[in-house]
């Protein structure tokens, strides 16, 4: 099978027959570079890959789909956004042929964009994903009218953090996330800063602390 999109891999730092997998996802404009650069911090236990999106936008800059904000609100394009979703899962496919990790315990997670295709990913095809990490980000209206609140999704373990001065993507978007999934019976880590759409060292502690726990916790 041909690797389907590029990639950074940490292996795990300790030995673990089969590891947690988590994949991260970078915002738009970014790359895989980016979040790679907290995985020293993340749990030594965990395989984690940093992923490219497949759009290039310029030299090192690449996205999962394109956004126009012409209208004052994020327009996107589906269908873009789709086929992220489907290179993302061919991903899986490709790592699962590649590398060991346990496949009832695989976490996704990214920034602003990035954390919009793991709550795609993590609802939508909640039998691939046990957990979602959102940092700054937001679950699309066209996906949330798709989510089937079937026992899978309801498992879901998810983290959330925002700032509340973040100006390219509002602390509403998070709140409205956080509203629609204690809705459906989901009852979310969520945590608001004193930042504007970026990661400070209070969110990545928090983070790191969560999935410490979600770790040890053998459902």
């Amino acid at each position: 099978m041909e690797k389907p999109l590029e990639y950074l891999i940490r292996k795990p730092k300790v030995s673990v027959e089969k590891p947690p997998l988590l994949l991260l996802l970078h915002g738009v404009g970014s790359n895989e570079e980016d979040l790679f650069s907290l995985t020293n911090y993340l749990p030594d236990s965990m395989l984690i890959v940093s992923v490219r999106g497949p759009l290039t936008l310029g030299r090192d800059s690449y996205g999962w789909y394109e956004v126009l904000f012409t209208t004052g609100q994020p327009k996107i394009n589906l269908e873009q956004e789709r086929e992220s979703r489907k290179l993302l899962l061919e991903f899986l496919d490709y790592l699962k042929l590649n590398y060991q990790f346990d496949e009832s315990k695989v976490w996704i997670g990214g920034f602003s964009q990035g954390a919009i295709m793991s709550y795609s990913i993590g609802l939508l095809h909640p039998e691939r994903i046990k957990g979602i990490i959102a940092l700054s980000g937001r679950l699309l209206e066209e996906n949330k009218t798709i989510v089937d609140a079937t026992e899978k999704v309801l498992n879901k373990r998810i983290f959330i953090s925002h700032g509340t001065n973040d100006r390219v993507l509002s602390v509403e978007y998070a709140r409205s996330v956080k509203g629609y999934l204690e809705s459906i019976g989901i009852h979310p880590h969520y945590k608001e800063y004193e930042e504007g759409h970026s990661i400070n060292r209070e969110m990545l502690k928090d983070l790191i602390q969560w999935l410490e726990v979600e770790l040890e916790n053998p459902k």
